[in-house]
């Protein structure tokens, strides 16, 4: 049987060092996790904080209701994750060199972070905040953006024609992101 664990604290610490079952409630502080194998791992309503899980595996790992802050999370492959009851938020984080193909992100919250060269391709992110993010280089086609607030973030290259944007919220100095494709010279 996996272990469980239920509103605990962890300071200070290694990932490789967690034993593998499902945490529930649980807050993780200043966790080193490089290239960590939280594979069939479960984390239910926690929060990681000033923790890097950079190249981590997550191979079927459920993150439901999870809370990233200052963390950071380069070259995870999200799309492995379990995808029931997925919902996680990001601030303050880095994320950058992420893939998060296919997976079904509405109303993600991403708030002062940077996803660099970060992969959206076939995701569902309607709904989605990206509130003073960066989003330099960042893929997104044939994804879903429909009611996403862009308004605060910057850097990114979208092709509306690629991509499905009904009612996407973005500022006037962001039109720039969404006309690169044309040429335009933008005053």
């Amino acid at each position: 049987m996996a272990a469980y664990f239920h509103g605990r604290q962890f300071d200070t610490f290694e990932f490789h060092a967690l034993e593998k079952g499902e945490y529930e409630a649980c807050r993780f502080t200043n966790g080193s996790g490089h290239k960590a194998d939280l594979s069939e791992f479960k984390f239910i309503d926690c929060e990681f904080v000033v923790c890097d899980l950079s190249l981590a595996k997550l191979n079927r790992t459920a993150f439901r209701e999870v809370q990233f802050r200052e963390c950071k999370l380069s070259g995870l492959h999200f799309e492995s994750c379990h995808d029931f009851g997925l919902a996680f938020g990001f601030e303050l984080c880095r994320i950058d060199f992420c893939t998060f193909i296919g997976m079904k992100l509405k109303g993600t919250r991403f708030v002062r972070s940077q996803l660099l060269e970060s992969d959206f391709t076939d995701c569902d992110l309607t709904g989605a905040l990206f509130d003073q993010t960066d989003l330099s280089r960042v893929v997104f086609d044939n994804t879903i953006l429909e009611k996403a607030d862009f308004r605060t973030a910057y850097g990114y290259q979208i092709d509306p024609e690629q991509n499905r944007m009904r009612q996407a919220k973005f500022s006037a100095s962001g039109l720039v992101g969404l006309l690169g494709k044309y040429g335009l010279e933008i005053e």
